[in-house]
């Protein structure tokens, strides 16, 4: 066999490998996770939507977004101006109208893969009495770490990309109330997690398939 013929098979072997670790990573977390839910935290673009819709696809869940919920619900003129302007809505509002969807029947028997579900510290008790009233028990939160630099550099490419869409939020000087929305009241809600043990800080910074693997392999450590 030639060279590069060995080469060929070494190189499929080691894919075949790769592929039936990661898998059985994915039965492992699955086990662990059942019904329940991960809840993922990041500063703007730091990629909790496509993650979460990764997650969501490999964990066979259901993804959602309280921002998602938000912005496809009739709500009250003030909440909308919160959201325009980047601004985080009242708590009571935001629970009031988020955790019930919780309790949907089509999401019944499936993990649920939550993007910063309760951005607001002192809504995290709500968030988890909610999710273990509908037989969704919280099992861990998710932190893509990103600096504001990286943020915002993400954000200048966005039209690039095409891979978002259109939001009164994206706006430069709604980005910046965002910025400082996350530093002072999710950062704290980040924290809480973090006493719980319950936090799984992940660099958000490599390529969408680097950061992918890096969680499948920190869920991974949890579920064993």
């Amino acid at each position: 066999m030639s060279t590069s013929a060995k080469l060929d098979v070494v190189q499929s072997l080691r894919y075949n490998y790769a592929m039936y670790s990661f898998m059985e990573k994915l039965d492992k977390i699955n086990e662990w996770l059942g019904s329940g839910s991960i809840n993922i935290f990041g500063r703007p673009f730091s990629g909790k939507d496509n993650q979460g819709a990764r997650l969501a696809k490999l964990l066979n869940g259901n993804l959602i977004g309280g921002g998602e919920i938000l912005r496809n619900s009739l709500i009250p003129d003030y909440i909308k101006e919160c959201l325009s302007a980047g601004k985080l809505i009242p708590s009571d509002d935001y629970i009031n109208i988020i955790l019930p969807y919780l309790n949907q029947s089509n999401l019944s028997n499936k993990p649920l893969i939550l993007s910063s579900v309760g951005r607001w510290h002192g809504e995290e008790d709500s968030v988890i009495k909610a999710l273990e009233s509908s037989n969704h028990p919280f099992k861990v939160a998710i932190y893509l770490d990103i600096s504001n630099d990286d943020s915002r550099a993400r954000w200048q490419k966005r039209e690039t990309f095409k891979d978002r869409q259109e939001r009164n939020d994206d706006s430069e000087d709604a980005l910046s109330t965002r910025f400082d929305e996350f530093d002072n009241k999710t950062m704290p809600v980040i924290d809480y997690y973090r006493s719980l043990n319950n936090l799984i800080k992940i660099d958000g910074r490599p390529d969408r398939d680097t950061v992918t693997q890096e969680i499948i392999d920190a869920l991974y450590e949890q579920a064993k």
